[in-house]
């Protein structure tokens, strides 16, 4: 079968273009998980905010929508737990459960794992759906980490909606709209 007609098949994400077996799904897992990491670090300090810009919720989403539902949530999975074990990969070379941010990173998990279950039902498709998809992702991660951030440093939820998630929007855009680019591209060039 050629990749052009694997990509016409509903209920395809990228990953499954690739030949099926269980160390290709550990690859992909430990690759997101890593991914994720490493777009941590490209931080960027926001004043008044425990919580810098970051490229790991543009990771995050990026590996929900290309590895699907139960890969990507493994993959986030993975990064949390090691991050939380100790490992220096969440934003600035942080780790530890106890830090401010790590609701963002619980809340990556999540985005991940419905931006995969989107990207199934064609969420990555074209540039609205592509939109559509990383919006919800972005809402999901401030649902779960600006209450996290509340709760962790005693701020009211109007200081945490402020300091977690107002300066972000701006961000946040920019990576949805390279998102609505890359996703449908990639699609585009595999369909040729």
């Amino acid at each position: 079968m050629s990749i052009a007609a694997a990509t016409t098949r509903p209920g395809q994400v990228l990953a499954d273009l690739l030949p099926s077996s269980r160390v290709k799904d550990a690859v992909l897992v430990l690759g997101g998980a890593a991914l994720t990491g490493i777009a941590a670090q490209i931080a960027v300090p926001v004043p008044g905010s425990p919580v810098p810009v970051t490229g790991q919720t543009f990771a995050a989403l990026l590996v929900g929508t290309s590895l699907g539902a139960r890969r990507g949530f493994l993959s986030l999975a993975l990064y949390a737990l090691v991050g939380m074990a100790g490992m220096p990969w969440f934003a600035e070379g942080g780790s530890g459960a106890a830090a401010p941010s790590l609701g963002y990173v619980l809340g990556m998990l999540l985005a991940a794992t419905v931006a995969g279950a989107l990207a199934r039902r064609g969420g990555d498709r074209s540039v609205l759906r592509t939109a559509g998809t990383m919006v919800l992702g972005s809402a999901i991660i401030y649902a779960v980490g600006v209450p996290y951030l509340a709760a962790a440093t005693g701020m009211s939820l109007t200081q945490a909606v402020a300091a977690g998630l107002t300066p972000f929007l701006i961000g946040d855009a920019l990576k949805a709209a390279l998102a609505m680019g890359a996703l449908p591209a990639a699609w585009k060039f595999l369909d040729r």
